[in-house]
């Protein structure tokens, strides 16, 4: 391809991702076609490059380190960046005995992946007939006094759920975090009041950081007021997190119903499927 050509499709590329940017910045109901004009992008670049291993490493590199740093709920789609790059790179340096090998690895750790990601997707939705006296919601960051969007997703359906069922009440789970001027637990208090639910179907649990303790201190109040978690409990999270949150729940001796929160976008929710099979293999071998 001459120069001429090269930099007319490199011209293309770049009004596509200046496209793409525009779209994200703005939101609203065309933010998902970013990810087809960024895909057109991508695709563009890796032909104008494929010949040249070490142009498109650094163009893989720089995007994964993009999506880690720069872009909030794509970091694992970052790592997946970084690690195409050094796979070119190996494949330039390899052996070939040693890039066999390699690929071996590779398979095997996207076999075990997929079987993680097994009970994650079957989990990761609402079990039938949910209605239990409690609902523990649990938590996720806080932006100063703002709920993240992961925690507005729970929130709603939370919220969807306590409409649903009049005579259950909420247990908002969560501590304070780096960056966070209150309590989790407060944020969801306040968000659910300023969304019509009366203040007595709320109760607190601001000490917990992780979704263990969520669990453990939410069980506690329960107890303290005279009643039994098991059997009695639903858990709203996001849907990639409720198979661990239930697994949890069971390791402390309470079955417990799922509620799953509705999606946000539809890449970042991937995104946390992927991370997601990284904490359940932590779960699986320490238990927590």
């Amino acid at each position: 391809m001459n120069k001429k050509k090269v930099f007319l499709w490199l011209g293309i590329a770049l009004v596509l991702l200046l496209g793409a940017a525009l779209l994200w910045y703005r939101g609203g109901r065309y933010f998902y076609l970013a990810y087809p004009l960024l895909a057109a992008a991508g695709i563009i670049v890796i032909d104008v490059f494929r010949k040249n291993w070490a142009i498109l490493s650094g163009l893989f590199a720089a995007a994964g380190l993009a999506l880690r740093f720069l872009f909030r709920g794509y970091a694992y789609w970052g790592y997946i960046a970084i690690g195409i790059a050094a796979l070119i790179a190996a494949h330039r340096f390899f052996s070939r005995t040693l890039w066999r090998a390699l690929i071996v690895l590779i398979c095997i750790g996207v076999i075990y992946f997929c079987i993680v990601e097994v009970p994650i997707v079957k989990n990761a939705v609402t079990d039938q007939d949910p209605e239990r006296d409690y609902l523990i919601v649990l938590g996720a960051a806080v932006h100063g006094d703002t709920p993240s969007l992961t925690l507005v997703r729970r929130l709603e359906g939370a919220l969807d759920y306590l409409n649903q069922y009049p005579d259950s009440v909420a247990i908002v789970s969560g501590g304070k975090g780096a960056g966070e001027n209150i309590t989790e637990a407060q944020a969801m208090h306040d968000w659910l009041i300023a969304n019509g639910i009366p203040e007595e179907r709320i109760l607190m649990e601001d000490k917990a950081t992780s979704t263990m303790e969520n669990l453990e201190y939410s069980f506690a109040i329960i107890r303290d007021r005279g009643d039994e978690p098991e059997d009695n409990v639903a858990i709203v999270s996001s849907a990639y997190h409720l198979y661990r949150a239930k697994l949890m729940s069971r390791n402390l001796g309470v079955e417990a119903a799922g509620v799953a929160a509705p999606w946000g976008y539809f890449f970042v929710m991937l995104n946390y499927f992927i991370r997601e099979a990284f904490g359940v293999t932590h779960l699986w071998v320490f238990g927590y």
